[in-house]
């Protein structure tokens, strides 16, 4: 097949994925084995700042040599179909740059603009903002806290933007506030045994108990785990709702600044006066001089044209990628997730799928099969999550990943594996659920998938051990407890299951 032209709008981390898997999936030899980068013993810390992060994406662009297909300072104006779209599928872009607007023709465009694009600042939820004498801005115009010394600061909502600057601005200014409309409940980025909390949470050990026990006794571990750190009630944070019904926030540092009286939790903001606040618990504080609205982003793609109407940040989506009515299915949004987990191995195995459904190689489903898909998936999430604009594109890290990777080809096959290299199989079903594991077979494929992970653990050791002060007690996970082997007998049987109702399925169709 001939080489296609895909517009890629949007470079940030979902556009560099899907520039990288857009250029080693259109190769002449479909053979050939994409290179990928040898892990590292050690690069960067778990938890990076944002420089290193920054250094991460140049060096990830440059490894691959992204940089010479990304045109800086282009703004999309538009995206329309071609007139004869039905039968080619193809798409007329216009850019503008330096003043200069440019029709370009594309076989295929993925979407990488991302979910916070559009602040959402509901002013007319605090009466009396108008009126306010002091500073008010969305916490995306927050960059440092050095020009807020010596001031009194209000920070409204309790998202991960929220508590992050709460806590930075805590450390120069009078007094900070931390105004929440719900509470929320806490989680440590330091968890068991002082591993990445996403390297212990995220395993499809825990995604299979998820899918065994009921909901009402997974939020009771999780809230016992939870107050066990800090008594969620006692630090007024509590929510009404359970664990499982609303985003997390992720921070180590807030209870400590609670507790040390530098941030002050405080109900919703009921009324704003020329210098006060009174909350709706009907305490009132004077002179503030700041207040930071982190009230999320709502998205949208006025560039589209209407191809992707947005209502109430709610998208009609098959996967939450692809529109289900367009003729040709040449065109995904890549990114349009919000995870229990992190979003950028989950962009690149959307953009390994689309990259594949643009070829021909996979086919999507009937628009009605899609559109029932959509509806299912927006049901799902009204019955588990708390009604919000911030709940309309929630996954599951692990679950979503297995979707997107069954339907690529990528998926790995416990029960093959269990079978042929049980050492491997081990640590896919009880160690980190990462990337490399889309890489063990089918499509993409990489020799060094397996390497990477059974040295996983010690990348992740790696950078916290640099300075060794005792003999090294490496400690190795102890023996399969009861709850493991039952885990792991229910996922072997699952897989078995599913495997032959495959064979089953093929030997029908032959």
């Amino acid at each position: 097949m001939s080489r296609k032209r895909i517009a890629v709008i949007g470079a940030g981390i979902s556009g560099l994925a899907a520039i990288k898997c857009c250029l080693w999936k259109f190769q002449k030899n479909p053979s050939e084995k994409m290179p990928m980068t040898s892990p590292y013993r050690t690069t960067f810390p778990n938890y990076m700042h944002n420089s290193k992060l920054m250094e991460y994406f140049r060096m990830y662009a440059n490894h691959f040599g992204l940089l010479k297909y990304i045109r800086f300072k282009t703004r999309v104006r538009s995206v329309s179909k071609r007139p004869d779209f039905p039968t080619s599928g193809q798409w007329d872009v216009v850019v503008e740059a330096e003043g200069q607007r440019e029709s370009l023709l594309f076989h295929g465009v993925l979407v990488c603009s991302g979910h916070h694009t559009d602040p959402h600042l509901p002013l007319q939820s605090f009466p009396g903002i108008e009126k306010f004498t002091g500073c008010y801005f969305h916490s995306r115009e927050y960059k440092s806290p050095e020009d807020f010394s010596g001031k009194r600061i209000i920070v409204v909502g309790i998202g991960n933007s929220g508590v992050d600057i709460a806590v930075e601005l805590s450390r120069v200014a009078k007094q900070v506030f931390l105004s929440t409309r719900r509470g929320s409940w806490i989680l440590h980025r330091v968890w068991d045994n002082g591993y990445p909390m996403d390297s212990s949470f995220f395993t499809r050990f825990n995604s299979v108990l998820q899918k065994i026990l009921t909901t009402a006794s997974i939020n009771n571990y999780l809230e016992k785990t939870l107050n066990s750190r800090f008594n969620h009630a006692h630090y007024g944070l509590q929510p009404q709702h359970r664990p499982l019904s609303q985003h997390p926030t992720v921070s180590d540092d807030l209870p400590n600044h609670i507790i040390s009286g530098r941030v002050q939790v405080k109900p919703n903001v009921q009324q704003f006066t020329e210098t006060d606040a009174i909350f709706e618990d009907g305490t009132v504080e004077a002179n503030i001089d700041v207040v930071v609205f982190a009230t999320g982003y709502s998205f949208s793609f006025p560039f589209l044209d209407g191809l992707i109407e947005v209502a109430d940040n709610e998208v009609s989506l098959y996967k939450l990628m692809f529109p289900p009515n367009l003729e040709k299915p040449t065109l995904a949004v890549i990114g349009l997730v919000q995870p229990l987990g992190i979003v950028l191995p989950i962009a690149e195995l959307q953009s390994r799928w689309a990259a594949r459904v643009f070829k021909g190689l996979n086919k999507l489903p009937s628009a009605k099969k899609m559109m029932a898909d959509i509806v299912q998936r927006k049901r799902a999430m009204e019955r588990r999550y708390v009604k919000t604009v911030r709940h309309t594109i929630q996954v599951d890290h692990i679950e979503y990943m297995d979707e997107i990777a069954s339907l690529a080809g990528v998926k790995p096959n416990l029960l093959l594996l269990f079978l042929s290299d049980p050492k491997l199989a081990m640590e896919v079903f009880f160690g980190p659920c990462t990337p490399y594991q889309f890489r063990l077979q089918g499509p993409g494929k990489w020799d060094g998938a397996r390497r990477a992970i059974l040295t996983q653990r010690e990348r992740i050791l790696k950078p916290l051990r640099t300075g060794v002060t005792s003999r090294d007690s490496r400690s190795s996970p102890g023996g399969l407890s009861w709850i493991r082997m039952a885990a792991l007998g229910l996922a072997l049987l699952a897989a078995g299951l599913t495997y032959f109702r495959h064979i089953k399925h093929s030997k029908q169709k032959s």
